[in-house]
Order: C-alpha cells, then structure tokens, then sequence
C-alpha cells in the first residue's frame, strides 16, 4: 500500500483506508465478531486510517472494541457532530476514551457549528489530544461554506464526495486545497454503492488497465480517484474482509494518467 504524507498535517496515510458509516453500526457478538475480522483484514493490507463519528451510530464504538490491544497500529479519524457546544465537549470526551486519548485526525462532521466546535478542537490539538483538525461536507450546495473554513489557515485536511458521478470539488475544492496544502480524504469513492450496483465492465473492457493492478470494477473507480494526486486517501466503507482485500489492492503503483481516467469514465458512460 502506498503511504501518503496528508498535506501540511504530516500524518502519513495509506492511500486506502477504511469508511465506518453504517457498516460498524452494528450491536450482537457475531455483527462485531465479523467487524473485527474486517479490521484484521484492513491492517493486513495496510489500510490502517479509519474514519468513524458520533453520527454513525454504535460506529465508534464498535470500532474502538475491534482495536484493543492495537491502536498503535492504526490511524484514527472521527468527527464533532453536534449542535451546542456543551454536547461537542461531551462527544470530544467520548470519542477520546474509546479511541485511548488520542485522535489522530478530527473532523468538524458537515460544518456544523464549525466556529464553536473549532476552538475546542484547537484546545485538544494543544493539549496534545488531536495531531490535525479537518472539516467535512457531503453537499456541494455547502462547499461555499467550507471554503471559507479552508482559508480560515485553521485546519489541516478536509474530507469531501468524489466519484465519477460527483466531480463538482473538480472546480474548486480541489484546487484550493492543493493551493493551501491541504490533505484532502475522499468519502463515497463508489457514490454510496450505487456504481457497484449497475452491472459492471466486462473482464475484456477492463483488460486495458491490467497492467496497473485492476482486476475489478471496484479497483477501477478507486484508483481513478487516487490518481488525482490532490487525493491523498480514499475511504470505502464495507463489511466484507474480501472487499477490503480488493479495495486496498488499488492503493499500489503504478497510478492511472489523463488516458486511462478518461478510459474509465468511457466505461462508465460518462464521456
């Protein structure tokens, strides 16, 4: 797996990493005997950046308990998720227990009273509790928003939607944080499931991008993304050990030039 350095953060991540939302949102001992096999799975392939928040549900939780005994082994990104500040400390607090003190990446979660939970995430970072702040949004109608917290100087990554489907960061999002120095972290790298949904590019469609590690429509897509070298990691969610093996595999070299993007996106029926 390629390891990355995540903009002026310095955190090094591997290029694939792993989702929580709805996948860990789990309670009952075989639900999270099975989250553990995926968590064992990921580290052994190397994609040891997770990404969970408090909106997820049991998320945080369920993934803390997968990783007793080896949290030294991984890189932890959750978020605030909150609307007052008092339930923001108490998140913060929650969020630090499970994960052993330390955060190593915290996100304000869809800009939600970004200027409050901010300040306390700035204390954490000084207190030597949070190593990078970060922001996200899901919704392009926001990215106004969170441009103006990039430029605030005050965060280190931001996290947002990029696909073949949802390119609109193209425009701006994307130049800025390269411009600033940004780490950017990609959600919904397949558009929530729906491009795994749709029937996939036969194995002859897909031979032209053998000789870059893709066997699977799945490690297409991915590495269309990490091929934008403003992209430093992607986070699929999944509750299969099989598909974190198949997701982290497009985290390897050789990347994908302008040709075959557009190839990609020709199979995709966007061109």
């Amino acid at each position: 797996m390629q390891i990355r350095k995540l903009g002026k953060s310095g955190l090094l991540v591997p290029a694939v990493g792993m989702g929580t939302w709805r996948t860990f949102d789990i309670r009952g001992k075989a639900a999270i005997a099975n989250a553990r096999l995926v968590v064992d799975s990921a580290i052994a392939a190397g994609a040891t950046f997770f990404d969970s928040s408090p909106m997820y549900g049991e998320a945080e939780r369920v993934l803390s308990q997968t990783l007793r005994g080896r949290r030294d082994a991984v890189q932890i990104a959750t978020k605030v998720w909150a609307d007052t500040a008092s339930r923001g400390r108490a998140q913060a607090k929650l969020s630090l227990l499970y994960f052993e003190g330390r955060i190593e990446l915290y996100q304000i979660h869809n800009l939600l009273l970004w200027e409050e939970h901010l300040e306390m995430i700035e204390q954490l970072k000084g207190k030597g509790k949070v190593l990078a702040i970060g922001a996200t949004h899901y919704n392009s109608l926001s990215f106004l928003e969170l441009r103006r917290v990039m430029e605030s100087g005050r965060i280190d990554a931001v996290q947002i939607p990029y696909n073949i489907e949802q390119r609109e960061v193209e425009k701006d999002i994307l130049p800025l944080a390269e411009e600033l120095d940004l780490g950017v972290i990609i959600m919904r790298p397949f558009g929530g499931g729906s491009q795994l949904k749709r029937r996939p590019p036969s194995e002859a469609e897909l031979a032209p991008l053998a000789t870059f590690g893709v066997t699977t429509w799945a490690q297409a897509l991915l590495k269309w993304i990490l091929s934008d070298p403003r992209c430093h990691t992607a986070i699929p969610a999944t509750s299969s050990s099989a598909h974190v093996l198949e997701n982290s595999a497009a985290g390897e070299p050789p990347w994908f030039g302008e040709e075959e993007r557009k190839y990609v996106l020709r199979l995709a029926g966007k061109v």
